[in-house]
This record gives structure tokens, sequence and C-alpha cells, in this order.
């Protein structure tokens, strides 16, 4: 509605003020009301133009007026009489061809600034580790877009292409749990794409004398001076063999986990039997493994249990544990097991009367 207001406040302005500065009757008023028009018109041309594409073309106009003035100080010091004559005549066409061509190269040229950083592997060697190189085991499982969202990671994820390449190469194999793994990784990075916490680029490098994602990763992390996010325990081995920097996603997962210490007593649901006679296995909210010893007759009950080791890694953490007998426990396992000795005292009475 304020558009409109001012829209005609313009045409209506432009026709009063012709009247009385141009000729005061419907000659002056008719071209003020041309002037109006003219303005509207250019106004609604310039309205699906975006705010930076008018910038850097009235940047471009500019500096196509500068060189003008360049030029017009250039013939000045030449000093030859035929050459101002001849410059005077021609010389708001130039300035006006110039301030075009500068406004349509800086135009034409804008999409190319985001090919100013294309040498990802040089602008890593002067920023640092400003980049994170993502590998296929990270980009599968997924987790690098959680951490992304919450902001805790800097810089810019690189994705090279021989992983993009890998990926694809899962996509399309004949094996079932192969090929969905690969098309995960695609989607995955998709949506790494797609977000605006931080940003993905595609690095077109290859390492032709490593055969294998892994080393021609960690070569191409050691060029960049870059990290390497992955979930791999192997990758990790190797990249820290060649100085390379590892942010393996288990090793965070594992640090965020609430802290559990000997002798700390726990609820715990049993599931099922462990590798080791009389063993039982639980699992906590964040599904961390529970070895609990003496574990194995409370198999689907709810038990409390007595921490007295832990064991950390990179792929993991296991909490071994003892289940811890009290008194009402004890009541309630002599209960079962008479409840037990009494049923079968039955079925063997049952037998010896038939």
């Amino acid at each position: 509605m304020l558009v409109w207001i001012l829209r005609t406040v313009a045409l209506l302005g432009s026709s009063v003020l012709a009247y009385y500065i141009i000729s005061p009757d419907w000659k002056g008023t008719m071209v003020g009301a041309a002037c109006g028009a003219t303005l509207i018109m250019l106004e609604v041309a310039l309205e699906s133009i975006s705010l930076m594409s008018f910038i850097i073309g009235v940047a471009g106009a500019v500096i196509g007026l500068v060189m003008t003035k360049l030029l017009d100080a250039l013939v000045l010091q030449i000093s030859n009489p035929g050459l101002d004559a001849m410059w005077g005549k021609v010389h708001l066409l130039i300035q006006f061809l110039f301030m075009v061509l500068g406004a349509i190269l800086a135009l034409r040229k804008t999409p190319e600034l985001d090919d100013l950083d294309k040498d990802l592997a040089a602008m890593g060697r002067r920023r640092g580790s400003a980049f994170k190189l993502l590998d296929i085991t990270a980009i599968i499982d997924g987790r690098i877009i959680d951490i992304a969202d919450t902001h805790f990671l800097s810089g810019t994820l690189v994705a090279p292409r021989f992983v993009v390449n890998e990926l694809h190469s899962m996509a399309e194999s004949q094996d079932q749990m192969k090929r969905a793994r690969g098309r995960r990784g695609l989607d995955i990075l998709s949506r790494l794409q797609e977000s605006k916490d931080i940003p993905l680029r595609v690095l077109d490098k290859d390492i032709p004398d490593a055969a294998e994602v892994d080393s021609k990763l960690v070569r191409l992390a050691r060029e960049m001076n870059a990290q390497i996010i992955t979930t791999e325990f192997n990758m990790h081995k190797l990249a820290a063999l060649e100085g390379v920097t590892v942010l393996n996603v288990n090793d965070l997962s594992t640090a965020l986990k609430p802290v559990v210490l000997p002798g700390e007593v726990m609820s715990l649901f049993i599931m099922k039997e462990g590798k080791e006679r009389e063993q039982g296995v639980g699992y906590l909210d964040d599904g961390t493994m529970v070895v609990v010893e003496e574990g194995r007759r409370w198999i689907g009950r709810r038990i409390d249990a007595t921490v007295y080791s832990i064991l950390q890694t990179s792929s993991g953490r296991m909490i071994f544990a003892r289940a811890k007998w009290d008194a009402k426990q004890q009541q309630q396992q002599a209960q079962q097991e008479n409840e037990a000795h009494q049923a079968a005292s039955e079925v063997r009475a049952q037998n010896e009367h038939r």
C-alpha cells in the first residue's frame, strides 16, 4: 500500500513541479506526468533485481565513469587540437558506453567470486586447519549433521571427489547392504550442502600415486594441513602415523557420555546372557553396554549393579559390574527357587501317580 502511495506522489508531484518550472500549461503538466510515469516503470523494472546485483551494477557503472575521467585526463595531457575537438563531440557517448560496460561486466563476473577459493589445498596451507576432510565412514554414520547443527565445528567441511565417487560406486553396488550404505552417504552429503550452519565444498583433487581411498585422504589432509573427520579406528591410527589431526566422532560421543565411576550403583535391566558363565548384559540409556557378573539369573528383570571396572576405547566404552544382592533380592530369589521346587515336586508326584 505504501508503495502505491509513493508512486502516486511521484506522478502528481512531477506533474505539479513541471507545471510551475517548465511551462504553466498542459504541455508542462504532460512532460511532468511523462517523467513520473517513466520513474514508476523504472522502479517496477528494478523491483525484480536483487539488492546485491543492484549495488554491484552501480559499482561497475562508477568504475566505468572513473575510466572515462582517466581518458579525459589522458586526452588533456596530449594537448592535440584535433583530438580535443573530436573528444569533445564523443565524450558523453563514450562516458555512457563505459558506464554501461562497467555495469554489465560487474554483473556478469559476480558468479566468479565463488570460484576465487577453488584452490582449497593452497588455502588450507595458508589458513591452517580451517578445513575438515570427511571420510566415507563419517559421512555414512550421519552424526556429522547433528554435530554441525550444534555449531561446535568451525571452518569448512570438504568432501574430496574420490570420496564422493566411492559413495557413488557403493550406491550402484549389487550388494544390498553396500548399496544402502552408499545411498545413505549421498543423502547425508546432500543434507550437509543444504545446511546453513557450516559450508560444505567438494574438492576436485586426486592423489594418483595412492591406490586406496584412506591413503588418498591422509595424503590430501597432509598437503592441505587439514583435519580428518572419521569414525574408523584404523583411519585414526593411519592418520596419526602421518602426523594428521583426526576428529573421531566416536571419541567425541564417548567423551560426552555420563561419567560412571567404580563403586557406583546403577539400576539396570538385564536383557541377555553374556559370553562368560553367569554373566548378564544390559544397556544404559545412551547405548553403553554393561556386563554384569552373576547377572544371568536376572535376565528379563531390573536389578541394582555395582560398577567395578570401565573399559574405554576409540570404538566405544564397556562397563563391568556385579549384581548387588540385597536382602530383598535374596528373598525374591529364594521365593522363586521354592516356587520352582514346588512346581517340580508336583509334576514328579503326578507322574508317579500315573
